[in-house]
């Protein structure tokens, strides 16, 4: 199949691939921080959780690795959790 030349890319080893879209939809991104200081916690872990237009979700906690990098880890759903959002200081829906 010929793809257009807007889609492709080269890896590491200079061998051509194709950008392929899986899905489309929207993410939540969250921090953790230390409720009697207000500081971030453990040098800037986060969560992130991928929703499609289906609804379904899917959770990584995300850790700071040497060089600007992160470590996705896939998560188990959290049913019934909650975040806090400081603009509306209170706790909402994810």
């Amino acid at each position: 199949m010929k793809y257009p030349d807007a889609v492709l890319t080269k890896n590491k080893k200079g061998e051509t691939e194709v950008r392929n879209l899986l899905s489309r939809g929207s993410f939540v991104k969250y921090n953790y921080i230390y409720p009697g200081t207000g500081k971030v916690a453990e040098g800037g872990k986060f969560s992130i959780i991928l929703k499609d237009k289906k609804g379904k979700k899917e959770y990584y906690f995300m850790i700071p690795i040497k060089g600007n990098r992160f470590l996705g880890i896939p998560q188990k759903e959290k049913k019934g959790s909650k975040l806090w959002d400081s603009k509306k200081k209170k706790a909402v829906n994810v």
